[in-house]
């Protein structure tokens, strides 16, 4: 990497939750399982636990960079002089380079203190050999009047600068010669043929004192003012700003491109480890570098997935060049952070512990399913109405792996029925592998565990809800191919069923029970309902997703799924050679897509139609609901 820009969470309230426009309301999306652990992990003990992750992410951020990278870390007061140590324990403090203010805002009230108007960028190099360009600003109307001060009869303003050589340039011989009866000390700082050029297009002034300065004309001195520490030019995104995304801790894209500019050249890779609204990768792809982003939230991902759609329809409407862009599910948590192994005891006693706490995890989940403990299995741990439970690791999603491994063992032991429950699904997860197992003759239902199982009122009176995961329904549409012309398909997406649920209507109910008036939005079982409680104390139900289509705010088609494998390149443990294997996958190429935006909240429901060659194939229609989660389904069609 050429270069990483990041900027963490460093407000203790950043806890992933999301503000979702539906209609004219504002509904408050609860971070997931897997965001409150990594939540817990950043800031469950406030500034430690914050330096204790960004430290070891820091340490793997200087093995990445290339020997001539450097790196920028956006934070705030209350944490700049924490990273700033940590930086120059990881990065050295000789390669400590600047400690950037950026005035984000021009005014910030606060009766206690000074208002805060500014964050802090602290910029580290790799080595001493970074790359650096030069980046300039527009002069300011200061700046031009004290120095643009003198004017040419035809108008032309200029500024006087050195011509010769000064003791701290020290002496050229070579460049000390006579010139209309002047012999500068240390010589000129051009060559006599040079400045007779300058003379004969009066660029040349001789002072009262007979000294000689250089003219410099302000059309010409295009480059501007060269920046400072202090970024006071590059405002914040504001809300009638046309780049605004409606991500809360979106940056300008002003910002982004000075740093990007500064350290790095077209064609470099620059990365963005909490990437947000995706202004690190927008800016990035408009610049011509290569990018890497990445964050743990899904709406994180979901939105810069849109912007850089975006970006790509810009850019090819300007006739530019841009990139196609992939989205992986990475990343991994070491499983003793987040059920509480205590790192400082002895391997076997840590083991023990584990043992101890994944056995109590499990026995929760199944009480909350209310299903009985099953023995003698090795990847089923219960048994409900005739079906057999698998459940899915407490701290990353099910992954493929996870259940190629359960359809083994299904197919060892003659197993027909399963239902796996899972806090999260591996993106792109479904419905290959669902139908893999169909074809085996094998019935597996997944199930999202809510957030409730780790509420003991709602297991002890059996009011937790496994929700299905979202079922889509799409009609392709073939139109046979006429003469000299090749068949097309279109697809129609006619239906999209959620089941997510936040809090109910029965507890918000009494919350405002205990109040005058007040309003409050839940969702139950696929449904975002409003609680409205008047000054009369009578609470009316408002229902917001009046339609299916309410919940989708992106989907998109791959017309032919099956055309291109997933490959990726492992060691070989017995060779140590690097070998291409084949995931069992295949890449979901975005063919066509609709979406929502800020500007535009309208979507289509039929996408437009493509030829192809006559065959059968499969078509892939994936659907992202307005909280970022995904679901895709697949249908086989003969053209």
């Amino acid at each position: 990497l050429k270069l990483i820009y990041i900027d963490p969470p460093f407000d203790v309230g950043a806890d992933f939750s999301m503000d979702i426009q539906i209609g004219g309301d504002t509904f408050t999306k609860k971070p997931n399982i897997l965001e409150e652990i990594a939540y817990r992990d950043t800031w469950g003990k406030g500034a430690d636990s914050f330096i204790s992750m960004i430290y070891e992410r820091l340490v793997l951020m200087r093995d990445l960079l290339t020997e001539d990278g450097s790196i920028y870390v956006h934070c705030d007061s209350r944490l700049n002089s924490y990273i700033r140590l940590l930086m120059e324990e990881i990065f050295g403090s000789a390669n400590f380079q600047n400690h950037i203010t950026w005035k984000r805002t021009a005014a910030h009230n606060d009766s206690q203190k000074i208002g805060t108007v500014s964050d802090t960028i602290i910029y580290f190099a790799k080595s001493d050999n970074r790359t650096w360009n030069p980046q300039y600003k527009p002069y300011d109307q200061e700046y031009l009047n004290s120095f643009y001060r003198h004017v040419e009869k035809d108008g032309q303003k200029y500024r006087t600068h050195q011509i010769e050589r000064n003791p701290a340039l020290g002496i050229r011989e070579n460049l000390i010669y006579e010139y209309k009866g002047y012999i500068p000390k240390y010589g000129w700082m051009v060559e006599k043929n040079k400045l007779e050029e300058m003379d004969s297009k009066g660029m040349l002034l001789w002072s009262r004192n007979g000294k000689p300065l250089r003219k410099i004309y302000l059309e010409n001195d295009s480059e501007g003012q060269p920046i400072h520490d202090i970024w006071d030019d590059l405002p914040n995104v504001g809300s009638q700003s046309k780049e605004r995304v409606g991500y809360p801790t979106q940056k300008p894209e002003a910002l982004l491109e000075r740093i990007i500019k500064a350290s790095s050249s077209e064609g470099d890779l620059v990365a963005d480890f909490f990437c947000g609204s995706g202004t690190t990768a927008a800016v990035a792809e408009k610049l011509g570098r290569k990018w890497i982003c990445s964050d743990l939230g899904k709406f994180a991902i979901h939105t810069t997935r849109k912007r850089m759609i975006g970006v790509q329809r810009q850019l090819k409407k300007e006739g530019k060049n841009y990139r196609a862009f992939e989205i992986l599910n990475l990343g991994k948590y070491e499983r003793q952070h987040f059920i509480g192994v205590n790192p400082n005891l002895r391997e076997e006693e840590q083991q023990k512990q584990l043992a101890a706490k994944e056995a109590a995890f499990l026995t929760l989940i199944l009480k909350a399913y209310r299903a009985e403990k099953a023995e003698n299995f090795a990847g089923f741990h219960g048994k409900r109405a005739g079906r057999l439970v698998a459940i899915g690791p407490v701290n990353l999603p099910v992954t493929r792996l996870f259940v190629e491994e359960i359809i083994l063992e299904c197919r060892k032991k003659h197993i027909t029925k399963v239902d796996i429950l899972g806090f999260e699904f591996e993106m792109g997860l479904f419905p290959n592998v669902l139908d893999e197992a169909r074809s085996k003759g094998i019935d597996i239902a997944p199930k999202y565990i809510p957030a409730e199982v780790f509420d003991k009122r709602a297991v002890e009176r059996n009011q937790v809800v496994f929700h299905d995961v979202s079922y889509i329904e799409v009609k392709p549409h073939v139109t046979p191919g006429k003469k000299n012309q090749f068949p097309t398909v279109a697809v129609e997406l006619t239906d999209f069923s959620v089941f997510y649920s936040q809090d109910s209507i029965a507890q918000a109910e009494e919350a405002l029970g205990k109040k005058k008036t007040g309003n409050k939005i839940i969702v139950e079982k696929g449904q975002i309902v409003k609680l409205i409680k008047d000054k009369n104390g009578i609470i009316k139900r408002e229902m917001l997703t009046e339609q299916w289509t309410d919940w989708i705010d992106y989907w998109s088609v791959d017309f032919d799924f099956e055309s291109k494998r997933e490959i990726i390149r492992v060691q070989n443990p017995e060779t140590g050679e690097m070998e291409e294997q084949w995931t069992g996958d295949y890449v979901f190429e975005n063919e066509w897509q609709s979406f929502r935006t800020k500007k535009n909240r309208t979507l289509e429901l039929k996408s437009v139609a493509l030829e192809c060659t006559p065959g059968k194939r499969k078509l892939a229609v994936k659907v992202v609901d307005i909280f970022g989660n995904d679901t895709m389904t697949i249908v086989e069609v003969m053209i």
